[in-house]
């Protein structure tokens, strides 16, 4: 099941959330390579950080990210979700000046919609492991 390193405390609580989420970009164009990537996990990382959330494993392709988090119960996902695609594409705006020929209507660089799989069955390291072998762009 779950490794005792992957269980965290509350004040309240002791938990072990998961949770793999897929972002698309906007119509799926090819917008992202190596150095964008990297850029995103940077960002995200970051976003994460403010929402007590740790980022097990990032990885993307050009149209696409993965990411694996374990959050705290106070969080809702939805929220999280908000945050780390509207910080990710505002900031990507102003240091990828490449990019925003792939913003659309809105100034939206992500899709409106997103994936969100609770991670209970599969032990982390599968996932890991999945995140990991996911193609990234050079």
């Amino acid at each position: 099941m779950t490794d005792e390193s992957d269980i965290r405390t509350g004040r309240h609580c002791i938990f072990a959330l998961h949770a793999h989420l897929v972002f698309v970009t906007k119509y799926r164009h090819q917008v992202f390579s190596g150095p964008h990537l990297a850029r995103i996990e940077e960002i995200m990382r970051a976003v994460c950080a403010d929402f007590e959330v740790e980022l097990f494993e990032f990885n993307g392709d050009a149209d696409h990210v993965h990411l694996l988090v374990n959050f705290p119960p106070k969080v809702a996902l939805s929220k999280l979700v908000n945050s780390l695609k509207g910080v990710s594409s505002r900031r990507l705006r102003q240091e990828f000046p490449d990019l925003v020929q792939h913003y659309w209507r809105g100034q939206r660089l992500w899709a409106g919609s997103y994936f969100a799989g609770s991670v209970g069955g599969a032990p982390i390291s599968v996932l890991c492991q999945y995140i990991e072998s996911q193609g990234r762009p050079a």
